[in-house]
């Protein structure tokens, strides 16, 4: 369609042209710019129909460009009497179309009474003058010498200059008061509607004021001014790129919506959403009402009802709900957005996505925070059955066998004593079956819960655990105090699995523990000489200690390169208690065992205050 009207324009205006004897043809220059004009109107048409929000405007602009007939045109259909007067009859009609495609800018549709008023008088105006043309119009009234009009039913040269000249100064008047109409709602609009007619104005008085001072020099007979009549079809040419420019202005602002999402994606935060909310409108007046279920009305972010009044004064409100149809916010805004409800409808949509990410992300966080505090009371649980084990068996059955030895050893006394050697012999040696038995039964007990964890925390439980490990440990403990109960006995189990891990794949010949507290963290260092390459994800040992961790809230980091040793670090929450410090030590006891080499990062790790010989491990008797 676009191609097709832009051949017809050129083929009017080139034939025109060629038509007209050299010595009447108009400059070339003032020509060629009347030819562009058509071309700009069909070009900002196929933008508009593009991006615009309906293809009433890109219409517009493609019967515009059949309306831009040419006066050199005229000499062109000279002899075809049928034509020219249908001609004659709407070469005006341009200007009609050029104002109602200023009444429907921005939002494509006569708005209010006064743009149906406006239109409905220029169609009337239009058709008055188009039936006067056919009926009165003589060939004396067009630029060449056309043949006799067949349509003309009376000679009344002045009743047709009357309502020729009376349709131009219509013409005029209505331009004018369009003109004046926009010019005074961007003076006294508000910061958006500025924004939306931008340039309209100044380009719709540009050319009303040619017009004006073309009709008066046609009213007068005066002859055509080249200078006024080139500014008249600059100006004319920009009212469709001004248009297409308030298109892509609204278009812009509808992208802004996703910089609003983004800004909003972590909850619906209510003053961060209306202050978000006027920069992409660019409207500093919006408001933005929250529904408030406990007192069932709207409240702004202070708290504040709204006011019955909020619609008026040039603004409207723009209710948001949920796809359930539960009220969530009303939106006050400027009322000129009400032209571009897509970007309305964006507003709503990230207003409401952000409401829904604010409520899941709460209730991800509350589900998150349930399990974390189920799983801490899965592992205090699972502490207090190991404590309850090894209280059971230290007090119950160890109390027993230990009992049972002493019978041993006095029977066995007794046997020597009446030189039964034999009988002897067979006691001592269930003497040394049974110790072997309490000597399991220990370390049993042992493995469930260390008691010296229970007694003295980890200064006494890891240099007393690393003493086990067949592997040469060189241990600094400093903990400011006793920890909490959980917190330590997380820590003794992930380094016990960290040194069971080094002894049975490593292959290292040293290790280092370094457990300090930094800041409110407790943390431990476990690093090995060996082989490297370990996982997390191997073996449920390690599993299971990222499980405790995990349930209080600490974290665990595994840096394991192939052949350059692996390094173990765990933080967690240390929750001091200073009144819970070990008897005869301050809040800095600092425990080594297996001394010699440094670790491999001393910086990072706190140096031991003391040292024992190699081969000696430091026990609660050496404290």
């Amino acid at each position: 369609m676009i191609a097709t009207v832009v051949a017809i324009s050129l083929f009017m205006e080139v034939s025109g042209y060629l038509a007209t004897p050299e010595a009447l043809r108009p400059e070339l220059s003032w020509t060629t710019v009347h030819a562009i004009v058509p071309l700009v109107f069909a070009a900002c048409a196929g933008v508009a129909w593009a991006i615009g929000p309906n293809p009433v405007p890109a219409r517009l602009m493609i019967v515009f460009v059949l309306f831009w007939i040419p006066q050199a045109f005229y000499p062109v259909i000279e002899s075809l009497g049928w034509l020219w007067p249908i001609l004659r009859g709407v070469d005006l009609g341009w200007a009609v179309v050029a104002g109602i495609l200023v009444l429907v800018y921005p939002r494509g549709g006569l708005g209010d009474r006064f743009d149906r008023v406006i239109a409905t008088t220029a169609l009337v105006a239009t058709v008055v003058n188009f039936f006067t043309v056919l009926a009165l119009a003589g060939p004396d009234s067009v630029p060449c010498e056309c043949v006799p009009n067949p349509y003309r039913v009376a000679e009344a040269p002045a009743v047709f200059a009357i309502v020729d000249i009376g349709y131009r100064i219509v013409g005029v008047a209505l331009a004018i008061a369009i003109a004046l109409r926009l010019l005074l709602r961007w003076v006294r609009g508000s910061v958006p509607a500025r924004t939306v007619a931008f340039l309209m104005p100044v380009a719709l008085l540009s050319w009303v004021s040619t017009l004006a001072a073309q009709m008066v020099r046609y009213a007068t007979g005066a002859p055509p001014n080249l200078a006024l009549e080139t500014v008249s079809l600059i100006a004319m040419a920009s009212v469709p790129v001004c248009f297409v420019a308030g298109i892509a202005h609204a278009r812009n602002m509808r992208a802004r919506v996703a910089d609003l999402m983004r800004i909003t994606r972590e909850g619906a935060d209510r003053g961060l959403w209306a202050e978000s909310l006027a920069r992409t409108l660019r409207d500093d007046s919006v408001r933005v009402f929250w529904w408030d279920e406990e007192r069932g009305r709207y409240v702004d972010a202070a708290g504040h009802p709204i006011d019955s009044a909020e619609e008026g004064r040039g603004h409207s409100i723009l209710p948001v709900a949920s796809p359930s149809g539960l009220p969530i916010a009303l939106i006050r805004h400027d009322r000129v957005l009400t032209d571009n409800m897509r970007l309305l409808d964006g507003v709503s949509s990230a207003l409401r996505l952000s409401v829904d990410n604010g409520r899941l992300r709460s209730e991800i966080e509350r589900t998150l925070e349930q399990v974390r505090q189920s799983r801490q009371r899965i592992v205090e649980a699972g502490d207090e059955a190991r404590r309850r084990i090894e209280r059971d068996l230290h007090d119950g059955a160890q109390q027993h066998l230990v009992a049972v030895g002493m019978q041993l050893r006095i029977a066995a006394n007794t046997a020597r004593a009446s030189d039964d050697d034999a009988l002897a012999n067979e006691l001592e040696e269930s003497i040394a079956t049974l110790n072997e038995g309490l000597k399991e039964l220990r370390e049993l007990a042992h493995g469930i819960h260390p008691s010296l964890l229970s007694q003295g925390g980890l200064a006494l439980a890891l240099p007393e655990l690393a003493g086990r490990c067949p592997v040469p440990v060189d241990i600094a403990v400093q903990p400011e105090g006793r920890l909490a109960e959980l917190v330590e006995s997380t820590a003794y189990f992930a380094v016990a699995e960290a040194l069971a891990n080094i002894a049975k794949h490593s292959q290292a010949t040293r290790a280092w523990v370094r457990a300090y507290v930094e800041g409110d963290e407790l943390v431990l260092m476990i690093r090995d000489n060996g082989v490297g390459g370990a996982s997390l994800d191997k073996g449920t040992g390690m599993l299971g200690i990222v499980d405790r961790i995990d349930a209080v809230g600490g974290s665990i980091e595994l840096d394991s390169p192939r052949g350059a040793g692996t390094t173990v670090t765990v933080r967690m929450p240390a929750h001091l208690e200073a009144s819970d410090e070990l008897p005869g030590t301050g809040a800095g006891l600092l425990v080594a065992a297996e001394s010699g080499a440094e670790p491999p990062d001393a910086a990072a790790a706190p140096d031991p205050a003391k040292s024992v010989a190699p081969g000696v491990v430091s026990s609660p008797a050496d404290l």
